[in-house]
């Protein structure tokens, strides 16, 4: 008797494995994709992984689905390492059912986020599903509901990462939403709330499924997604990546790594970056890779709202959120993208103890009809408020222009921001010369003697140290070693907002 439990165990063991079988595992291949399993063994450390509920049953007895039971279920789930810290992933396999939710995997999902909140650490999610399993009804929408509340619940607690591996549509692209960032791999995947067919008969609208919701439209035209990659490998080396720079969780400091990189090391070649004329682009990147450790810098969100730059890096050996206007796009304007995609950035930085850096060049807000009947104001003001309420170590650096409300929203002094420096190249005011020029002596025929007067008064930084709104103009070869300087003074900052259940974000 006891050797034929042995054998049950064994037996059922490799079904679980074996999925929808082996032709099915093929057509993934044929595909591009990778199978579940598969995809785990290259997320996580080697031999790490200890799954969970392998042996789950669906309980579904309508339409002959009592006749098709794989053990399992078609969702992998578990634990295991990455760069030997504790993360939980699942896994849904598309050679089964799909790879469909039903109510049983849903639950195989909630326990491992059940777990992940007690224990404090991220949760990975490699989706590949054709989405709710029509046989269940009603319990399998309930199952994506009670993934979509313990999403919510462990936002701003434990990082959530998504990786978009092949379908993801209707109600289950509600899941990814939530959490904190989303890969997706392009060509194999794609998302949509409703797929080509529904909108050609609704709207009568021509559209492919690639150009709908794949991978490149979400990663630049909508900005669901955050990061696009060739293939299933490089994603899942990519969320390794990602996971290098996060902390664990709320609680946990950002990581630190050692390096080699001097914290003086001052750079000549940043003292000409920054052209002498106001009107002449210049990449933000070519700034951020000179100042922080070993030239690593990690971008999130690459491809959408090319007008700022956001993304993560070490200096000193610790993890920095990094939030900069890019001067070659959009001279570097705040639009209605570029501000939601700052503000989202802000928050989680600030939700997960990472300081935040602001490189710090912009001539203002985006004018035009569109933006303002956007909502510019209201997207506007979520940076706004995201930098006023975040409580981390802040420090800005203005290479350039800090014009107008804009000066004010990329974490300017006034929003609590602890360290504030300027290049020499810095031009703090409420616009540039010529449109105060034209307000101020609109009927002044000496207009060219009035435009450089201006410019001597305030297209500098001088007015605004004198003040105190900046605590030091610095020569941009300093720069790394200014920071850090003074990200390390503020380690032990505490700084609080007042009691409340939660803020009023404009969303």
């Amino acid at each position: 008797m006891k050797l034929d439990r042995f054998e049950e165990v064994r037996r059922r063991h490799a079904a679980a494995d074996a999925g929808g079988g082996t032709e099915r595992k093929d057509r993934q291949h044929k595909e591009g994709k990778l199978s579940a399993r598969e995809r785990i063994d290259l997320l996580l450390d080697e031999g790490t992984f200890e799954e969970l509920d392998k042996l789950v049953r669906h309980r579904c007895r309508d339409f002959g689905m009592d006749e098709q039971v794989i053990d399992g279920d078609g969702f992998v789930t578990g634990y295991g390492h990455v760069h030997g810290r504790l993360v939980y992933v699942f896994a849904q396999d598309f050679t089964v059912f799909g790879g469909s939710l039903s109510e049983t995997n849903a639950q195989k999902i909630c326990k491992i986020m059940d777990m992940a909140l007690k224990n404090g650490a991220p949760v990975i999610g490699l989706n590949d599903s054709g989405g709710a399993r029509i046989q269940e009804g009603v319990l399998s929408l309930g199952g994506y509901a009670d993934i979509f509340l313990r999403n919510t619940i462990a936002s701003g607690v434990v990082p959530q990462i998504s990786a978009v591996m092949g379908p993801c549509a209707g109600g289950a692209v509600y899941s990814p939403a939530i959490t904190d960032f989303i890969f997706m791999v392009d060509q194999t995947s794609y998302m949509f709330v409703t797929g080509p067919d529904v909108i050609k008969t609704v709207t009568h609208e021509d559209v492919t499924k690639e150009d709908l919701g794949g991978g490149m439209t979400h990663n630049s035209t909508s900005g669901v997604a955050h990061f696009l990659a060739t293939d299933d490998a490089e994603c899942l080396r990519n969320i390794r990546r990602l996971l290098s720079f996060l902390p664990q969780n709320n609680q946990d400091e950002a990581p630190r790594r050692a390096t080699k990189d001097p914290i003086d090391r001052a750079d000549a070649a940043l003292d000409t970056i920054v052209p002498a004329e106001s009107n002449i682009p210049y990449d933000i990147k070519d700034i951020i890779h000179r100042v922080v450790d070993d030239g690593d810098f990690m971008e999130v969100h690459e491809h959408y709202a090319k007008n700022i730059v956001v993304g993560f890096a070490h200096m000193d050996g610790r993890t920095i959120g990094i939030i900069a206007n890019q001067p070659a796009y959009l001279a570097g304007c705040l639009d209605i993208n570029c501000s939601v995609k700052g503000a989202r950035f802000v928050r989680f930085c600030d939700a997960f103890n990472i300081p935040i850096l602001t490189f710090e060049d912009v001539p203002g807000f985006l004018p035009g009809t569109e933006q303002e009947f956007g909502g510019i104001i209201r997207h506007g003001a979520k940076l706004l408020y995201a930098y006023a309420e975040a409580t981390v170590p802040k420090i800005t650096v203005i290479t350039r222009k800090a014009y107008g409300g804009a000066y004010c929203v990329m974490g300017s002094k006034h929003l609590r921001t602890d360290i504030n420096f300027a290049y020499p190249t810095a031009e703090i005011a409420v616009m540039g010369a010529e449109g105060a020029v034209n307000i101020i002596y609109r009927r002044d025929p000496d207009r060219e003697q009035k435009i450089a007067e201006y410019k001597e008064r305030f297209a500098n930084p001088f007015v605004a140290a004198e003040r105190g709104f900046v605590d030091d103009v610095i020569e941009p070869r300093q720069t790394r070693y200014k920071v850090i300087k003074a990200f390390r003074m503020l380690e032990n900052k505490v700084d609080t907002m007042p009691r409340k259940k939660h803020g009023n974000i404009p969303l």
